[in-house]
């Protein structure tokens, strides 16, 4: 599997593993496998209800829209689960995947959006051929979809532990601060421990300002110690608790 190193802004380095296009392409047929079976769940709704029958009495421009709002789920599927499930959708969470940005932060609704965009041009333009080249080809595995959202999709299952890289020393009574806290992922947790260290260590006020303002926007945890440094590490203690308590 490609190795995908990356560096955040705070000149922090990161290293994933690349999905492999085996990988992709298995997860890709579990999602293939859930629309099929629920387009089958659809028409037989269809038929049953006799709802087809009425088509012949309505216009074309009737009949479509009625076909495209109940098929929708088809055609918004990966849009709408990748924004749902932070990356990730039936066939990717089967597989272990999830789509990231590049700069190793959590992907958004523009990228998820970008990315399926780009998902039907590839596959209405060579039937997907090109989106496999280009993941073939590209050292990050990316699909032509995912060069242009700056996202890649990487494997989640641990080949290499990383909670060593995020465990706090807590004692046996200690209390958590925030609980909203478990919104957060491993991945999350390290990036914020590595960019915390390092500011700390550099002494770089404005990258602490800058972290815990992304992370209150992210959970929506209010800031109750009032020190950047102090609420950081609680932070990162609390989510320790929380996920050795799980």
């Amino acid at each position: 599997m490609s190795q995908l190193s990356i560096t955040t802004t705070q000149n922090v380095t990161i290293n994933f593993t690349a999905a492999s296009v085996g990988s992709r392409i298995a997860g890709q047929l579990l999602d293939i496998l859930v629309l099929i079976a629920y387009s089958v769940v659809m028409y037989y709704i269809i038929d049953i209800s006799g709802l087809d029958k009425n088509f012949g009495s309505m216009d074309g421009w009737s009949v479509s829209a009625i076909m495209i709002m109940l098929f929708s789920p088809v055609i918004f599927y990966t849009l709408l689960l990748e924004s749902l499930w932070e990356g990730q959708t039936i066939g990717k969470k089967i597989m272990k995947m999830k789509v990231i940005k590049i700069d190793g932060y959590q992907a958004g609704f523009g990228d998820y959006l970008i990315r399926w965009l780009f998902r039907l041009i590839e596959v209405l333009i060579g039937n997907g051929v090109i989106g496999l080249l280009a993941i073939i080809f590209n050292k990050k595995n990316q699909r032509i979809g995912d060069i242009a959202a700056g996202t890649a999709v990487i494997t989640l299952k641990n080949n290499i532990n990383i909670n060593h890289t995020i465990l706090e020393d807590l004692n046996q009574d200690y209390v958590p601060t925030y609980p909203l806290v478990i919104k957060l992922s491993d991945n999350d947790a390290r990036i914020i421990k590595e960019t915390f260290e390092v500011a700390v260590k550099t002494r770089d006020f404005g990258t602490l300002i800058k972290l815990r303002e992304k992370i209150i926007s992210v959970t929506g945890i209010k800031n109750q110690l009032g020190n950047d440094q102090d609420f950081i590490r609680t932070l990162l203690k609390d989510y320790n608790y929380y996920t050795q308590n799980m």
